[in-house]
């Protein structure tokens, strides 16, 4: 999901408490580069020792006057947060223990009953924002089991996923070293999602093979929230998810899956939902607590004055300096519609296209217009215009280089199976995504699909392709546009995946030269992926007979 309705959005909608709760909740955020905790701005040492490239940051750069005073913090200590006091007590603090780090700055009294303050990004300073209607305190906690409570004396908001000392893993940017798989409910389900419907999908992926061909996350797109907690946690509809999220991730992981949520950089998410936009660290530390493995991060209703580049980059960075910060392995998959270079350094995937819809060619959201604007190396169709989000190619020359272990451009998610195409254009457009590396996320009803649609989802020699290790880009790497000729390399000395295309309207003969391939050799093994067959050793060149209309036949060839 992303810009299909944009909607204003009123912060603190639903909060049953005095008007001064509503205060501004900008957050300094915690970020630190591996295991080994962060260093702080200003120079002290904090969650048990320095790492590279950690510090404290606030909206994607160094805290504004807000550097944390008091120096080191010892594994499970405490942290002054730096500057005034809160209205409702003494200096806030942030605590450090064996979860991992506590994403909520308190404005309270450091004996454990805050008022509900949070750390103002631009001046380091406390807010008071936590008072009940009655007039008391309101102590905002995190309970064990990832449910907000208000439980006094409890005192912290702790993260999941940590190991001991706070301390995560080793490397938290060493996941997505291929392109993420798994299903996300937007396609098929749009805002109708559900506890019940997620068990029963990860319970489909587990009994239809999905999850043993590598598909592994279970996301839950938009809608599933329905506002924030007087503390200003994010809290599930009860409704659709009486047992809230931690409940359901541990049903998710029990099955050998992992769980994805999605939020907005914004005030509120495209759906009207509440947006995370001065609730980073807040969020990205309830998500750890529940047990989350991946974030979809969409770009709706940016708050007022943060619409341009530099305030969106701003705004991403914040949300993925919070999930690193939380120790947990999260997967970041920014939705902002189009490629911009930062996204590379800040997340794990990002759309570099407009929304994808279930038709080959129809419009510029189609399998054809998202292929031209996310694997053209040089613009081949249409043209680049950074001022039209819809133009016919709105992606810059080039996007191959950016695609690697651990970052991949996303062309949005499949549509497989959903009915508006024929399944030979399902296939080609599968293959396609595996050819550019692209992450293979399904959007179908997976409780009930054909066995067609099986065949094309669980065809682990096109999966193959898709996931290697080498993690190149596909790229087209014939002069026509018709019938068109791509290449992947793929791990192997002159080792490449080769999709035939046929863009035409009728069957047609394809064919790719090794020369074209830059082979060394005169002879390569050949196999059809798509046939499961090995062709044996072919000398020159392979011409793929009667491709059909919209077709594709997918090759992986080796130089003898």
């Amino acid at each position: 999901m992303s810009h299909r309705t944009r909607i204003a959005f009123v912060s603190c909608l639903g909060w049953a408490i005095s008007s001064n709760a509503c205060d501004d909740f900008e957050y300094q955020h915690l970020s630190k580069s591996g295991g080994a905790g962060g260093e702080l701005s200003g120079g002290s040492p904090g969650l048990g020792g320095t790492a590279a490239g950690g510090h404290l940051s606030a909206r994607g750069g160094a805290a504004s006057g807000g550097a944390l005073a008091g120096g080191a913090s010892a594994q499970g200590g405490t942290l002054d947060a730096g500057g005034t006091l809160g209205q409702a007590g003494s200096a806030g603090q942030a605590e450090a223990g064996q979860g991992g780090i506590v994403g909520v700055l308190q404005g309270g009294s450091s004996g454990g009953a805050p008022a509900g303050g949070k750390a103002n990004a631009a001046g380091g300073t406390t807010t008071s924002g936590g008072a009940t209607a009655q007039g008391g305190s309101v102590p905002c906690t995190m309970s064990a089991a990832g449910t907000p409570s208000e439980a006094a004396g409890a005192g912290a908001l702790a993260a999941a996923g940590a190991g001991a000392g706070g301390e995560g893993p080793a490397n938290l940017d060493a996941i997505a070293l291929t392109p993420p798989m798994g299903w996300n409910s937007w396609n098929r389900f749009g805002g109708s999602v559900s506890e019940g419907l997620v068990k029963q999908i990860a319970d489909a992926m587990v009994s239809n093979g999905m999850r043993d061909a590598g598909y592994e996350y279970v996301n839950i797109d938009d809608t599933w929230q329905s506002s924030r907690d007087a503390c200003g946690h994010i809290v599930p509809d009860k409704t659709r998810f009486p047992n809230g999220i931690k409940a359901l991730a541990d049903y998710v992981h029990a099955r050998g899956l992992k769980l994805g949520l999605y939020s907005d950089r914004g005030t509120a998410t495209c759906g009207g939902r509440p947006g995370s936009y001065g609730f980073e660290v807040e969020d990205a530390t309830t998500y750890a607590a529940w047990g989350v493995d991946y974030l979809k991060y969409d770009n709706c209703a940016p708050a007022p004055g943060r619409e341009g580049d530099q305030e969106t980059r701003e705004d991403y960075t914040a949300m993925g300096n919070a999930l690193r910060a939380t120790g947990r392995p999260i997967v970041f998959s920014i939705c902002a519609w189009w490629f911009q270079s930062w996204m590379p350094s800040v997340g794990h995937l990002w759309r570099t296209t407009t929304d994808i819809t279930d038709n080959w060619s129809r419009d510029y959201h189609g399998v054809v217009s998202l292929l031209n604007k996310n694997g053209e190396d040089a613009g081949r169709f249409g043209y680049f215009d950074s001022t039209i989000p819809d133009s016919a190619a709105y992606a810059p020359p080039g996007l191959a280089q950016y695609a690697g272990p651990g970052h991949w451009n996303d062309p949005d998610m499949l549509e497989v199976g959903n009915g508006g195409m024929t399944d030979v254009e399902y296939r080609s457009h599968f293959s396609m995504w595996a050819m550019m590396a692209a992450p293979l996320i399904a959007g179908n009803d997976l409780r009930s699909m054909t066995q067609a649609t099986k065949d094309i989802l669980i065809n682990t020699d096109i999966i193959a392709v898709d996931q290697d290790a080498l993690g190149k880009q596909g790229r087209p790497i014939s002069v026509s546009k018709t019938l068109e000729v791509w290449a992947k390399p793929l791990v192997g000395a002159q080792t490449y995946a080769v999709a035939l295309l046929n863009r035409t309207s009728a069957a047609a003969d394809i064919t790719v030269t090794w020369s074209s391939l830059g082979l060394t050799s005169t002879s390569a093994t050949v196999r059809d992926l798509w046939a499961h067959a090995d062709l044996g050793s072919v000398s020159d060149s392979y011409t793929a007979t009667s491709v059909p209309s919209h077709g594709v036949v997918v090759l992986k060839v080796a130089a003898e």
